[in-house]
C-alpha cells in the first residue's frame, strides 16, 4: 500500500507510522529522517537543505520533493510506503501525484489522525524531557515520574522545552491549519481520506487504523 499519514502535531504520527509500517511491511518515510540522511550523507539535496536551514530559512518545496522522490525509488519502497510529514502542503501533494503518475502508480489511502485541539495542547505542553538524556520523556498527566521533576531512569532534571510551551503549540497548530490541513480536502476530492480518532492507547489507535485501511483496500 502507498499511504500518506496526516494529523496535527501531537497526534502521535511518528509512533503510529512506525507500527503501521511494520504491520504492513512497508518503509516508514518521514521528512525528518530524509533531511537527516541527506545532510549526513552529504548529498547534493542535503547540502542545499543545510544551506537553507543554516540561514534560518525554510527548505524549499523542490528540495523536499527531490529527497522524497529519491527515497520512494529505493528498492524497499517498490511495494509501497508510508509517508509521514510529506506532503506538507497542497503544492507538495500535487507534486507527489505527478511523481507517482509518471511511474504508473497512485496513492491507496490518506490516513487522517483526528485529535481535538485541547488534547493536542495537553499532550505536548505536558511533556517533560530529561536534561541528561532527551530520550527519557515524561508527562505531567500520562507518565508522571516517581519524584516530581526528577528522571526515573538517570536522576536528571526534567524540564519543559520551549517548543512545548502552550503558546508555541498553539502557533504550531495555526501553521498546521493554514498549510497542511488543506491537503485533507485535496485528497477528499480524490476519495482517498480515511479519518480515525487518535484518542486512546497506542495499540488501540493502531488497531483502528489497520481496520480502516483494510476496509479501504477491500473496497477498491
Amino acid at each position: 500500500m502507498r499511504i500518506v499519514l496526516v494529523g496535527p502535531p501531537g497526534a502521535g504520527k511518528g509512533t503510529q507510522a512506525a507500527f503501521l509500517a511494520q504491520n504492513l511491511s512497508i518503509p516508514h518515510i518521514s521528512t525528518g529522517d530524509l533531511f537527516r540522511a541527506n545532510i549526513s550523507q552529504g548529498t547534493e539535496l542535503g547540502k542545499q537543505a543545510k544551506a537553507f536551514m543554516d540561514a534560518g530559512n525554510l527548505v524549499p518545496d523542490e528540495v523536499t520533493i527531490g529527497m522524497a522522490k529519491d527515497r520512494m525509488e529505493a528498492p524497499d519502497a517498490e511495494n509501497g510506503f508510508l509517508l509521514d510529514g510529506f506532503p506538507r502542503n497542497v503544492s507538495q501533494a500535487e507534486a507527489l501525484d505527478e511523481m507517482l503518475k509518471t511511474e504508473g502508480m497512485k496513492l491507496d489511502a490518506v490516513l487522517d489522525l483526528e485529535v481535538p485541539e485541547d488534547e493536542v495542547v495537553r499532550r505536548i505542553a505536558g511533556r517533560r524531557i530529561c536534561r541528561k538524556d532527551s530520550s527519557h520523556v515524561f508527562h505531567v498527566e500520562y507518565k508522571q515520574p516517581k519524584a516530581p521533576g526528577v528522571c526515573d531512569v538517570c536522576g536528571g532534571e526534567l524540564y519543559q522545552r520551549d517548543d512545548d510551551s502552550e503558546d508555541t503549540v498553539r502557533k504550531r497548530l495555526e501553521v498546521y491549519h493554514s498549510q497542511t490541513e488543506p491537503i485533507i480536502d485535496y485528497y477528499k476530492a480524490q476519495g482517498l481520506v480515511v479519518t480515525i480518532s487518535a484518542l486512546g492507547k497506542v495499540d488501540e489507535v493502531t488497531g483502528r487504523a489497520m481496520e480502516a485501511l483494510k476496509r479501504e483496500d477491500d473496497d477498491k
